[in-house]
């Protein structure tokens, strides 16, 4: 809820790959025996139901950007796969012999304590700090109370276009309401208050 996918989507525009694919991965949502061909790809015949050749995400963004969500809940197995790719740009689709080369910039975000995982010998340690070129923190709601009134107001606009509804303003009283909240849904609990607020006013 601290904006991971948006800044993700924001590193792509603004960088030089902003001409080509933005593939967003939620690592949890996919079961682990499925996530590696859906990151990979697969042939033919590689598995039971592969009846037809299936292109994985990675080849899908080739060009642009990655963003695995939750990269601290993915399987060993494919710890090891992922970072073959980092190193090397290539991997093979389950069921191929010939490798394929891609040209990928991958973000990779996470609420685990990955460090944490590490010690546990639940996250590879070469894999982390293959991953950690760059370190961004996103800090939670409460930590940038400031961007609040912004946030209301975008929220505000948004809903009121997509009811039909005429923008209406805060009363005097909530505002600080607001910015004293504590905010441990961070900006999506902000969000779904502003879009009941919209609906039921």
């Amino acid at each position: 809820g601290t904006g991971k996918n948006l800044a993700a989507q924001a590193l792509h525009e603004l960088g030089h790959r902003s001409k080509g694919p933005f593939v967003r991965v939620s690592c949890p949502t996919v079961p682990e025996n499925i996530l590696e061909s859906e990151l990979f790809g697969y042939a033919k015949g590689a598995f039971t139901h592969a009846a037809s050749d299936h292109k994985g995400l990675f080849e899908a963004a080739h060009g642009g950007t990655i963003f695995l969500d939750e990269i601290g809940d993915i399987a060993p197995s494919i710890q090891t796969k992922l970072l073959q790719v980092l190193e090397n740009n290539e991997f093979k689709p389950l069921g191929r012999n010939r490798t394929v080369r891609v040209d990928v910039r991958v973000v990779a975000a996470t609420n685990s304590d990955l460090k944490e995982k590490m010690a546990q010998g639940e996250f590879r340690e070469d894999l982390y700090y293959r991953l950690g070129v760059v370190d961004l923190h996103l800090p939670s709601l409460t930590e940038r109370r400031e961007d609040i009134p912004l946030l209301v107001d975008h929220f505000l606009e948004r809903y009121s276009r997509r009811y039909e509804q005429e923008k209406k303003l805060p009363a005097p009283d909530v505002m600080p309401q607001l910015m004293a909240h504590d905010w441990k849904g961070n900006v999506r609990e902000l969000e779904n208050v502003i879009k009941r607020a919209v609906v039921m006013s």
